[in-house]
């Protein structure tokens, strides 16, 4: 049987570790999103720099799974579990992402949709 070498379990500790505290984080609140009159967000932070966030992190994420499971299937590594891993999580972050999208296009034909 494989056993899993210490850089695959510290990462999987750290995973681990955020998904808990995110389990544990009290929900997000309702946000009010101030804007001056000049029509700036006084929030700092930007719908669009939020997206490319995520998309940046779901892209890295993809491509450490991807360079992961190459090395395994080349033999340069035979950790296939930590492979595995990467695989599923870069698989679940792109479903949230998708569905993310969904729900902003679903809102913004809503609005589009709405009578005024």
């Amino acid at each position: 049987m494989k056993t899993i070498d210490s850089a695959s379990l510290s990462l999987m500790q750290q995973e681990m570790s955020e998904m808990r505290r995110l389990a544990t984080a009290s929900p997000l609140s309702a946000q009010t999103i101030s804007s001056a009159p000049g029509g700036e967000s006084l929030s700092g932070v930007s719908f669009h720099q939020v997206m490319r966030g995520a998309l940046e992190h779901v892209d890295s994420l993809q491509q450490a799974a991807s360079t992961r499971q190459n090395a395994v299937s080349s033999g340069e590594s035979d950790d296939l579990v930590g492979a595995m891993l990467a695989s599923q999580q870069a698989s679940l972050s792109f479903s949230a992402l998708v569905q993310v999208r969904n729900k902003v296009a679903s809102g913004v034909n809503d609005l589009m949709n709405m009578s005024i």
